[in-house]
């Protein structure tokens, strides 16, 4: 890649726009054999029955909450480091957020106590699951519902087994700068016949058949445009994932005499990372000063969530995450995406060292 690199890319080929043409020239543009087949693909994929396919990652939280029978009255669990989709649909749909600190090295949710808890949203945040032995025994004793949100873990596993086969259900978006992309998308996994049935008729306004409305819901109905194109990025995925494990390799290798000033990204026991962001932590008084001097040298870094989700005007709620806090101050997205070549890691790796060791002074 020549200039400027962009914090992120949809590796998009001929394939896909092939897929997209042969729906265009069919007529059937809205939901319909690409979306089935797609649903199947992915099901077989990520290894569970069911599959359902829905607009958006946050359609897919959101359909998922319902489906699983939670509401009003209901207290969910959420990590309080996460995009802002995490704890929205759990007040769309009338519950209660309960944050929960994280664990420091993967970034994801750290529970210490599930009591008085009705679900609880894993998010396996920057490709790398959560401790998902912990979550499972801890959901078991209290009889709390798993909905994993797997938006930014596409391929990940947790000893051996993909993230969204984990839980009650996974929850996955397709939006453009995922590790797989339909531009807009999501989808809902599960082995509970049950949540998919419940799932199918959410996503299309409550309908059973044509006419008649089972239960209230909205138009969360992904189109055969963007199944085509699902399907076409589910046959690279383990590739992509690949490349950016690659990636991610070559700067480890290359920050490493940094360590003590920076911390790199740490893939632990028993996962498989597939680095939708490499996640850098760096002193939060140069943090600022590091990001600017890599954008100024064409390198698009970016800080990470600025907030913990209980800040967030929307919420207001009243916690107290100290690694979340200390995550918020620290880290800095650095882009690993497939379409970097060892040239382009090397140069945003080398504009990394210098511009750290510039501002330690």
């Amino acid at each position: 890649m020549i200039g400027r690199i962009p914090p992120a890319l949809p590796h998009i080929g001929d394939e896909e726009k092939e897929a997209v043409m042969e729906v265009l020239s069919s007529g059937q543009l809205a939901m319909g054999p690409r979306v089935r087949d797609f649903e199947k693909r992915f099901a077989e994929y990520i290894g569970v029955r069911e599959a359902v396919a829905v607009s958006s990652g946050t359609a897919a939280l959101h359909t998922a909450l319902v489906s699983a029978g939670i509401g009003k009255g209901s207290r969910v669990l959420v990590p309080s480091y996460s995009f802002f989709a995490t704890v929205s649909v759990v007040l769309a749909v009338g519950a209660e957020p309960v944050f929960a600190d994280i664990d420091p090295d993967s970034f994801c949710i750290s529970p210490v106590s599930m009591e008085d808890i009705d679900a609880v949203i894993p998010v396996h945040l920057y490709g790398q699951s959560a401790d998902m032995d912990l979550i499972d025994t801890m959901a078991q004793e209290s009889d709390v519902i798993i909905i994993e949100d797997a938006c930014q873990s596409h391929g990940a596993e947790y000893r051996g087994k993909k993230t969204g086969a984990l839980g009650h259900v996974g929850c996955f978006s397709f939006y453009a700068t995922k590790n797989m992309v339909t531009g807009e998308g999501g989808m809902i996994t599960t082995d509970d016949s049950h949540i998919a049935e419940k799932a199918r008729l959410f996503r299309a306004h409550g309908m059973n058949e044509r006419g008649m409305h089972a239960i209230p819901g909205y138009n969360f109905l992904m189109t055969d445009i963007e199944a085509a194109i699902g399907i076409e990025q589910l046959k690279k995925l383990d590739g992509m994932n690949r490349k950016r494990r690659e990636n991610a390799s070559l700067l480890d290798d290359e920050l490493a005499q940094l360590e003590g000033t920076i911390k790199r990204p740490v893939e632990l026991q028993g996962r498989k990372h597939v680095y939708h962001q490499y996640a850098l932590r760096v002193p939060p008084e140069l943090r600022e000063r590091i990001v600017s001097g890599m954008q100024r040298a064409g390198v698009s870094v970016r800080n990470g969530y600025g907030l913990p989700l209980y800040k967030q005007e929307a919420v207001g709620v009243e916690a107290r995450c100290p690694e979340t806090e200390r995550a918020c101050d620290e880290v800095i997205w650095v882009p690993v995406y497939p379409q970097l070549d060892r040239v382009d890691m090397l140069r945003i790796a080398h504009s990394l060292q210098r511009f750290i060791s510039y501002v330690k002074g």
